[in-house]
């Protein structure tokens, strides 16, 4: 071995220790074997041509290849991210695990997981990328794992069924293969869409429908193939869109676009304001026609919109009336307090309903992890429930607070 190549693997070792220490005070590392797992895979051997400080980077991910308009087709995810799948996946010695989404760098650390008895299969529709994760597992001493060029719509039947199956691409919906595919105990860690955010769920099958045991905030590219989904985009103004993530929602688009000129109503809510994935997630699937506002950063400068609206913020829409999360400073709520934008001829009725909702998320459910998921299957034989329900192209998604 050269003087350079020991010189490099040093530095890699150390780089990958920092990282891992990084992680743990992330809260992203909790167990041993996803720590030990992490501490071995060189994970700059997936992630050619880059720097070593970039390959290591606690929460930095690398584009691996982009489209023609510079668009990221696929990527090696942040090492944050990574975590807190494996975590969420609770992989063991032994079992049977499908990839969906290549990048090598995954596959090794689940081979590292299931050790020499256990069992991984990657999947990619990118035959670039189904080359390039090959060369790098081979490169790094892995080239167990079984890299399979398909649709991962239909998943890997001929190596089924799966203990766990971990998504590593954003999905709009869950095929009936993957549900079909999972043991009667498996489960499914899956970035999944739900009302325009992406959150990485864990299901567990009961049965055919799954049930969430955890998920967190995250950002995926898109999947591909059959599975593919395209939001839609409704403009309201030069820089001011709604995102509609299910099917089109019918809104009075000419009413909302003259409600834009009228005058702010702001309401305070008296409730504080934090966590604000869990806040959203509340919004997204409790108020009754929702669609999340993006304004351009110069217009929140100008002082049109609240900063919120930069990054998305939940609308609750009535009519030609709409209104929006804001928040202010307020010692006496613990830092800060939720209120409400709103505007609209029925200004008044729609930020009364949505600083209701603002409390009664302040009052019951202002913790980690209040709400439950689960995923029904169409073919499933199970009676639905009335609220909570976010229809997708094969099952329901039915988000409910207990």
């Amino acid at each position: 071995m050269s003087t350079s190549h020991t010189g490099v693997a040093d530095i890699a070792a150390s780089l990958r220790a920092e990282m891992v220490r990084e992680l743990r005070e992330m809260d992203a590392v909790t167990s041993e074997s996803v720590a030990a797992a992490l501490a071995t895979v060189p994970r700059h051997l997936f992630a050619p041509g880059e720097p070593l400080e970039a390959a290591y980077a606690a929460n930095r991910a690398l584009t691996v290849k982009r489209d023609a308009s510079g668009l990221a087709l696929s990527s090696l995810s942040a090492a944050h991210i990574q975590a807190v799948m494996l975590e969420q996946a609770e992989i063991e010695p032994g079992m049977r695990v499908l990839e969906i989404g290549s990048g090598g760098y995954n596959a090794a650390l689940i081979q590292e997981l299931v050790g020499p008895e256990g069992t991984v299969v990657s999947v990619d529709i990118d035959p670039d990328i189904v080359e390039r994760a090959r060369t790098c597992l081979t490169t790094a001493g892995y080239d167990r794992v079984e890299v399979v060029l398909a649709d991962a719509e239909n998943g890997v039947p001929e190596h089924a069924p799966y203990d766990r199956i971990i998504v590593t691409a954003g999905a709009w919906d869950i095929p009936p293969a993957w549900v079909g595919q999972l043991s009667a105990a498996g489960r499914i860690v899956v970035p999944l869409r739900i009302r325009g955010r992406i959150r990485t769920v864990a299901f567990d099958r009961r049965d055919d429908v799954l049930v969430s045991r955890s998920y967190r905030l995250s950002v995926f590219v898109p999947m591909q193939g059959s599975g593919a989904f395209s939001e839609h985009i409704v403009q309201l103004a030069e820089g001011v869109v709604l995102q509609v993530d299910e099917e089109p929602q019918l809104f009075d688009v000419e009413a909302l676009r003259q409600a834009l000129g009228s005058p702010r109503l702001e309401r305070w809510s008296g409730a504080a304001f934090d966590l604000p994935d869990e806040l959203e997630l509340f919004l997204l699937t409790n108020a009754p026609q929702v669609a999340m506002l993006h304004a351009d950063e110069d217009l929140v400068d100008q002082g049109r919109f609240a900063p919120s609206a930069a990054r998305g913020v939940p609308a609750l829409i009535s009519g030609g009336s709409f209104a929006y999360r804001t928040k202010r400073p307020n010692e006496e709520t613990g830092g800060f307090e939720s209120g409400v934008f709103a505007h609209g001829p029925d200004a008044e009725a729609v930020a009364a309903e949505y600083v209701a909702l603002l409390r009664r998320w302040a009052s019951n459910y202002r913790r980690r992890g209040a709400a439950r998921i689960q995923y029904v299957p169409k073919t499933a034989r199970t009676s639905l429930p009335f609220r909570g329900l976010i229809s997708k192209r094969h099952g329901t998604v039915v988000v409910s607070w207990p």
